[in-house]
């Protein structure tokens, strides 16, 4: 069960190409955002379609496939695990990011 603690699983639609990052060491990590659909019928029976945005970090060897493969628009499977962080931004303002840390990939469309 220890598997199942801090795992997501998502499907959904790249917002924009992936940056890729290089790290003085030569190191790399791949970044992006992506869409997921959600829909529900309000009080009046109306259908309503919402999209939640997702801030994806992929590291290691997944990095050079989505360089090589991944683009806008593309849909995707991921999983991995949710992380938080915060820092200081430039004016002093604390800022907050909740990231998705990928570790498996998975193209479903071209």
């Amino acid at each position: 069960m220890n598997t199942l603690r801090n795992k997501v699983q998502l499907i959904g639609r790249l917002g924009q190409d992936p940056e890729i990052v290089t790290f003085k060491n030569g190191d790399k990590i791949a970044k992006f955002s992506m869409a997921t659909d959600d829909s529900y019928k309000d009080k009046d029976g109306n259908k309503v379609e919402r999209a939640h945005w997702h801030n994806v970090i992929v590291k290691g060897g997944l990095v050079k496939v989505v360089e090589d493969y991944v683009t806008k628009g593309q849909e995707i499977a991921v999983e991995g695990k949710l992380t938080n962080r915060s820092w200081d931004d430039d004016q002093g303002n604390k800022r907050y990011a909740t990231e998705i840390i990928c570790n498996e990939l998975l193209m479903l469309s071209k």
